[in-house]
C-alpha cells in the first residue's frame, strides 16, 4: 500500500559542516525508502515557517532532529507543538527521533530538561524492556548513535516507556499504537557521527570528546530500527 510520509526537517544548522551532508531529511529518506520503495517521502522544512495544509495531508509523520530546543521561543516550534497535538489527536501515525522525540513529549503535557549527566554523544545501548507489536524482528538491546543534551524528564499522560539506559532512562516510548519516539538518532552513520566528532572537538570539553569517540568501535544498529519504524508507520493501516 502506498503511503505518503512528511518528514518534518527541524534542523537550524547551517554551519558549513552542516552543509557539507545531506540534511536530516534526506538521512531519514535514505534510511527508509529502500525498506518501502512505493512510498513518497516529503521533507517539510517546518524549522523554515513551512507546515502540512492540515493534520490530514499526509499518512504518517517523522519529525527529525535538530540543535534547536523544544523549550525555545521560536514560533515554529510553538507550531509545530500544535501540529504535534492535531496529528496526535487524529490518530494518525507519528514518529520522533531526538528533537521530534522531545517536541512530542512537551507538545502532549510531558517535560525536557538539560541533562544533569551531561552530553550523550557516540554510540548507546539502549535496552528494550517492553515490546510494541510493530517491534519485529525484536531485540531486547540495541546501539545507537546519540547526539543530544537535553532529554525527556516527564512523559505525557498515556506514554509508556520502551526502552533506555542509566544515561537516558526514556530512551524510547509509545503512545497507544500511533506514537512512537527515541532520543537516539538511528539516520546518522559512522562517517557522519566521527565527522561531527571532529568538528565538536575543541567546543566541547575533552573529556565528552574521547568517552564520545570511545563509543564509535561499538557498531551501530539504525538500519536495524528503520524495520521498526517503516513496521510503526503502516501498523494502523
Amino acid at each position: 500500500m502506498t503511503r505518503r510520509i512528511a518528514i518534518l526537517l527541524t534542523s537550524t544548522d547551517t554551519s558549513d559542516f552542516a552543509k557539507r551532508h545531506p540534511d536530516d531529511g534526506k538521512k531519514f529518506t535514505t534510511l527508509l525508502q529502500p525498506l518501502r520503495p512505493d512510498w513518497r517521502f516529503d521533507v517539510v522544512s517546518v524549522k523554515d515557517g513551512v507546515f502540512p495544509a492540515s493534520a490530514d495531508s499526509y499518512d504518517g509523520y517523522v519529525i527529525t532532529g535538530s540543535p534547536a530546543s523544544v523549550n525555545g521561543p521560536e514560533d515554529w516550534v510553538e507550531q509545530l507543538k500544535s501540529l504535534i497535538r492535531d496529528v496526535e489527536a487524529r490518530r494518525i501515525p507519528m514518529f520522533g527521533a531526538c528533537f521530534g522525540h522531545q517536541a512530542i513529549a512537551v507538545a502532549l503535557g510531558g517535560s525536557v530538561v538539560v541533562a544533569d549527566k551531561g552530553w550523550g554523544l557516540g554510540t548507546a545501548s539502549t535496552h528494550f524492556d517492553r515490546q510494541a507489536p510493530w517491534m519485529e524482528p525484536f531485540r531486547d538491546h540495541l546501539v545507537l548513535f546519540a547526539a543530544h543534551q537535553e532529554q525527556v524528564q516527564d512523559l505525557p499522560e498515556g506514554a509508556e516507556v520502551l526502552g533506555g539506559d542509566a544515561f537516558c532512562p526514556i530512551g524510547a516510548y509509545r503512545i497507544g499504537d500511533h506514537v512512537f519516539a527515541t532520543e537516539y538518532h538511528p539516520e546518522m552513520t559512522h562517517g557522519f557521527i566521527a565527522e561531527l566528532l571532529d568538528e565538536l572537538d575543541g567546543k566541547l570539553d575533552a573529556d565528552t570528546i574521547a568517552k564520545a569517540r570511545a563509543t564509535l568501535e561499538i557498531p551501530a544498529e539504525g538500519s536495524f530500527f528503520a524495520q521498526w519504524i517503516v513496521n510503526f508507520l503502516e501498523y494502523r493501516s
